[in-house]
């Protein structure tokens, strides 16, 4: 019995001891948990990709001709009846367009924090539009010549945008392989422009209907190819990790283009990049 006692508790021992050598398991120390959770994406370093979209463009022509309209009838006598300063009808359109182009840029990380700096190049078929208006309108007393004057005022403007870049600034957030983003920056397109304005005079001495004589036709017209317009942009997008450096894209842009044609365009893009 003896025997049996001295044998257990050296048993005893030597097991308490080979417990104690032993290291922590990792399910003690939560390392299940830790084992679960996905290290963030490396988004630092340069960039290139390609990138279509599709998008719509608004153009406010409003007042676009006033200034054109204003140097023409420079000392005309019909500028008593206010011409220049007629509201012509030249309004706002839209019109859509797809385009495809390239972006390339470089991010710096901290932490979970991204930022960089970015350009992005589109072409498109055509972000722009056009307007056409006219208007009459007959003196309701004889001008300082003495004369009734019946004048109308046809008047056009055109604008159509076919290349657009953007450099912008770049503030994200990584979380798992995604890379949500936001942007501003400066936008720079080239575009043809052209404007015209007809302007028709007809006199009369009584002003009655039918005794008005048409006098010379004054026209003005400026046509501009591959001109430079400028403004602005921002929007937000989405970068998503597939493999190793390559990413996949998805992202909205506003313009603002502010020169000669009040224009605004919206797209909305999809990309593939690659980050080396």
């Amino acid at each position: 019995m003896r025997k049996l006692l001295l044998a257990a508790m050296m048993f005893g021992a030597v097991t308490g001891a080979r417990a104690a050598d032993l290291p922590d398991l990792p399910v003690l120390r939560g390392g299940f948990s830790e084992g679960l959770a996905q290290p963030t994406t490396n988004w630092e370093g340069f960039y290139v990709g390609g990138q279509a979209g599709y998008g719509s463009s608004d153009e406010n022509f409003s007042g676009t001709n006033a200034n054109m309209l204003s140097a023409l009838l420079d000392h005309n006598v019909i500028q008593q009846m206010d011409v220049a300063n007629w509201n012509l009808g030249l309004g706002k359109q839209s019109q859509r367009s797809s385009a495809f182009g390239a972006f390339a840029g470089y991010n710096w990380q901290y932490d979970d924090v991204v930022v960089g700096v970015e350009a992005s190049y589109m072409h498109a078929n055509n972000f722009g539009g056009s307007s056409t208006a006219s208007k009459e309108l007959v003196s309701g007393a004889a001008l300082t010549d003495k004369m009734f004057h019946d004048v109308r005022v046809d008047s056009s403007a055109g604008i159509a945008i076919t290349d657009l870049a953007t450099f912008r600034a770049r503030a994200g957030y990584a979380w798992g392989c995604f890379l949500p983003y936001m942007f501003g920056g400066v936008a720079l397109g080239n575009a043809n422009i052209s404007r015209s304005v007809t302007v028709f005079d007809a006199i009369s001495s009584t002003g009655a209907a039918g005794s008005f004589t048409s006098l010379a036709t004054l026209s003005a017209s400026d046509v501009l190819h591959n001109h430079l317009v400028y403004g602005y942009s921002g929007g937000l997008g989405v970068d998503v990790r597939l493999m190793a450096g390559l990413f996949m894209r998805a992202e909205w842009e506003y313009v603002r283009i502010t020169s000669v044609v009040d224009t605004n365009i919206n797209t909305v893009r999809v990309g593939l990049g690659y980050k080396f």
